[in-house]
């Protein structure tokens, strides 16, 4: 199964993410399929990660099972998806 998760290259007391598709067996830094966004847990600024919106939704479509954090993500990326067009 494909999953929607995390993974670490930031050095060490400065974690840095992406955002993968990566198959559930492979090891967390490991192999990935694609890369769909960065994440910056140290940002002091609200909106601390990008995301493509677009690839995440077409793997959540065919199946793919989205971490707790990147389903969180994934939220406010539709919400602010969703407010932008109307400002």
């Amino acid at each position: 199964m494909v999953r929607l998760r995390l993974k670490r290259i930031g050095a060490k007391n400065n974690p840095v993410f992406r955002i993968v598709a990566a198959d559930q067996r492979s090891p967390r830094d490991g192999k990935f399929i694609e890369e769909l966004g960065t994440y910056h847990p140290k940002d002091a600024k609200s909106v601390n990660f990008t995301l493509k919106l677009d690839r995440a939704e077409y793997w959540l479509k065919v199946g793919a099972q989205p971490s707790d954090t990147v389903a969180s993500m994934i939220k406010k990326a539709r919400k602010a998806a969703a407010e932008a067009p109307a400002a």
